[in-house]
């Protein structure tokens, strides 16, 4: 390690049993079933810091006693956090000072970087925060530069708080290292189970940003924004060309870019490299893929798309600005099936327009579309996006349940809409999950897999009780609601 780097740990701390929200997930929750993405946004700067560890504890099942005390090692720790997590974060942050009175520690994240200068009021031991993208913001942090010198971060001053100039945003993803030696140093990729990726698995970045206006997505608004940078089909294919050496156990590889679809020549190329490697892999998608396209990728290893359909009421989807037609959406999802490309679909349940009736809507249109497994989630106000702004705008965010996860980590329903409660909202997902997997057609399907293959057998019975644990949790919660 450099003498002049300050000797960095960089944490996605322990939070509640099964909470991903320090990874790049895009509904920073615990799962139906135990499910764990890759920490890429700390794993980024980690990359760049020399002599730089990283510890992902939820997936590695650590404690707060067991991870705190490494604070004695290490001159700079930083910490991802995200809205849900903060509270929890900031004492942990508390408890790394006790330790260490000496450590210096940041804090980065979506949550942070919107709402800078009240969240250091609300974490006194944290030091520093990160304003918008923050990798090279932890790299001249821990390059020993003068906090006031640092664009894009706000830390203390005599007293009180002050914010540095802003950091420009990156221009070129491929000035960034890739992340995936921190993956294999630091890592058990083991420990990353999805409901719906094969086995190991392992997921990464080949670009940022997302073209993309909806209301409710927090990256695009808040860190990476809406200029798709990408690194060169060139970098891509040094990048997984050395994932297959780094992990010739891995069954996926998951671009978990915002919609890596975005830009259809590239991904076309993409495609070709990853057959050229023989890779099976995946990536998220609008529903607006045009057939030829498709097959392209089909016949170069894609596995399975993540589709945002998100509703089936063409009103709502517009309120959310989705930029997609329900009659595309459909003919995109038939061509898929058709081309035996599978199709984990996610759905939002109380975006702004919904009623009870849009909701039989979307999930008549589930039933109609029917992707291999799906998601199902409530809306979710995060700080920073616009659908937060218009919730404090007209009185939706019901303040009784104002938290975006309860005390396990679960979503709460935070949106109240005239004939539409937070409490119809919450039980309306058990309904929705109920109404598309407990159909004869589905269940023949699903039974059918496992037959065929006795890994799938064994994940699925596995991912089934704890589905079912999932389900009576919230009904649980949804009497303890009413009773109250």
């Amino acid at each position: 390690m450099s003498a002049d780097v300050m000797k960095t740990l960089f944490i996605n701390p322990p939070s509640f049993e099964g909470f991903d929200g320090g990874a790049g997930s895009r509904y920073q929750a615990r799962r139906e079933v135990r499910s764990f993405w890759y920490p890429t946004w700390p794993a980024q700067p980690a990359a760049m810091v020399s002599g730089s560890r990283l510890i992902d504890a939820p997936p590695d099942d650590l404690t707060v006693d067991q991870v705190a005390p490494l604070a004695k090692h290490y001159e700079l720790v930083v910490l991802h956090t995200s809205a849900p997590s903060f509270a929890n974060d900031a004492k942990f942050a508390a408890r790394l000072k006790q330790e260490n009175p000496n450590v210096m520690i940041g804090m980065v994240g979506a949550y942070v970087g919107v709402l800078p200068e009240p969240s250091m009021k609300a974490a006194p031991a944290v030091d520093w925060m990160g304003v918008g993208e923050f990798d090279y913001t932890c790299l001249d942090v821990a390059s020993r530069q003068p906090l006031r010198e640092v664009p894009g971060l706000v830390y203390r001053e005599n007293g009180g708080v002050a914010l540095t100039t802003p950091r420009p945003k990156l221009d070129s993803f491929d000035a960034l290292p890739s992340v995936l030696p921190v993956y294999h140093r630091d890592l058990t990729i083991e420990h990353y189970f999805n409901g719906y990726l094969d086995h190991p698995y392992v997921s990464l970045y080949s670009g940022r940003g997302c073209r993309s206006k909806c209301t409710f997505c927090l990256w695009p608004q808040t860190i990476g924004g809406h200029n798709y940078i990408v690194r060169s089909v060139e970098g891509v294919e040094a990048e997984m060309t050395m994932a297959k050496q780094l992990f010739p156990q891995v069954r996926e590889f998951f671009f978990d870019d915002d919609t890596l679809t975005d830009n259809i020549p590239r991904v076309e190329e993409i495609a070709r490299v990853m057959g050229k490697l023989g890779l099976t892999w995946s990536c998220n998608a609008k529903a607006i893929v045009p057939r030829k396209t498709l097959e392209i990728l089909k016949e170069n290893g894609l596995r399975l798309l993540l589709v945002g359909y998100e509703s089936g009421n063409q009103q709502i989807l517009n309120n959310i600005k989705k930029g997609v037609r329900l009659d595309i959406a459909r003919r995109f999802s038939r061509d898929c099936r058709e081309l035996g490309i599978k199709i984990h679909g996610t759905f939002i349940v109380g975006l702004p327009g919904e009623t009870p009736e849009t909701i039989r809507e979307t999930m008549r249109f589930a039933a109609e579309v029917e992707p291999e497994t799906i998601q199902v989630s409530l809306a979710a106000p995060y700080p920073g996006t616009e659908l937060y702004r218009q919730a404090q705008e007209n009185g939706w965010i019901q303040m009784e349940t104002g938290e975006l996860v309860d005390e396990h980590g679960v979503q709460n329903a935070t949106l109240n809409y005239p004939g539409f409660t937070s409490e119809m909202m919450f039980k309306t997902v058990d309904e929705f999950y109920r109404a598309f997997y407990f159909r004869p057609r589905k269940m023949f399907s699903m039974f059918g897999g496992m037959l065929r293959d006795p890994r799938v057998m064994k994940r699925r019975l596995r991912e089934g009780g704890e589905f079912f644990k999932f389900l009576r949790e919230r009904k649980k919660k949804e009497k303890m609601s009413v009773s109250a």
